[in-house]
């Protein structure tokens, strides 16, 4: 199967994470504004009624993604995987993805143990990449490292999601053992599956300009038309005193500052919904093809964990 064929024939993941991601969007600008209207309403102070609504909305959205986002892309990747080394997936693939991820876990709990000891020891690796520019020191070495740190942590991300996918093609052994292989596949072909940097950033920055950019206009259109709503929050900004930005004096910079805020938010639920996993499918096969090449053997993991403690912790454990 073509790259395009296993992202096709896992799509439905992604229109599904699509419908969620709109929902946790609608609860958390929802809630929010709730907060400030009903602050607003019965004591006069809506700015309050701001947190008290987004800390109510951020609980809801980090349960619903622990409880069901998570177990979809979960689902997906097992699906990507199973298309990559079997060449083939089945006619019920969004069925049947839930069905793997339970197999292979069992439990909630056990999913969550592997993914966290995963996401630990790549996040590990990013600060040890992260030196080169704290070395150089000064403004120059801040810089580096922030650029490093943006490139090292979005590469993790799919790093992450590629070590999930080896733990989903090792059925013959622990969970545990598998996440840790995956993490020695990257320390041996490091140089390999960095080149795919070009392919995440290109079509990343892409997608950036042109939904990002409609969204933004979108937004901008839609916030021209209730005016008296900016004003209200650009009042109530102000009277809170302390250090107060320039754009929230004038309502229109405000406006524009919010639109951009939200353009942001919305490009980024669409790729990572929506573009993310196409990219995610050529990267996964250039891990797993080196994975499957050339087997993590016992000296490998000696050589990790002797650059990795949280890797050696973990090996040790299994």
């Amino acid at each position: 199967m073509t790259n395009f064929q296993v992202y096709r024939k896992t799509l439905s993941y992604s229109l599904v994470m699509f419908l969620v991601d709109i929902i946790k969007l609608v609860i958390l600008v929802g809630f929010t504004i709730l907060g400030f209207v009903l602050f607003e309403k019965f004591f006069g102070l809506g700015l309050a009624g701001l947190p008290v609504g987004l800390l109510v909305a951020i609980i809801a959205v980090v349960l619903i993604t622990i409880f069901v986002s998570n177990r979809i892309k979960a689902a997906q990747i097992a699906m990507m995987a199973k298309g990559v080394t079997e060449n083939a997936l089945p006619d019920h693939t969004f069925k049947e993805g839930f069905k793997e991820v339970k197999d292979r876990f069992g439990s909630i709990t056990v999913f969550f143990f592997v993914t966290n000891a995963i996401k630990r020891i790549f996040r590990q690796l990013g600060r040890t990449i992260n030196r080169i520019g704290s070395a150089i020191g000064g403004q120059t070495g801040n810089t580096i490292t922030s650029a490093i740190d943006s490139a090292v942590q979005t590469l993790i991300a799919y790093l992450c999601d590629c070590c999930l996918a080896w733990v989903m093609f090792r059925k013959d052994q622990n969970a545990a053992k598998s996440a840790c292989e995956g993490a020695v596949i990257f320390f041996k072909h490091g140089k390999t599956l960095i080149r795919n940097i070009g392919r995440i950033f290109g079509m990343g920055f892409l997608s950036f300009l042109v939904i990002g950019g409609a969204f933004f206009g979108l937004s901008y259109l839609l916030f021209t038309q209730f005016p008296g709503l900016f004003q209200t929050l650009s009042n109530e900004i102000i009277a809170a005193g302390g250090d107060i930005p320039e754009f929230v004096y004038d309502v229109n910079m405000l406006m524009i500052y919010v639109a951009a805020v939200l353009g942001i938010v919305i490009w980024s639920m669409i790729h990572s919904v929506l573009i993310r996993p196409f990219i995610l499918v050529g990267v996964m096969r250039n891990f797993l093809v080196a994975g499957q090449k050339d087997m993590p053997q016992e000296a490998d993991f000696q050589a990790v964990a002797s650059k990795s403690p949280r890797f050696a912790k973990l090996s040790e454990s299994i």
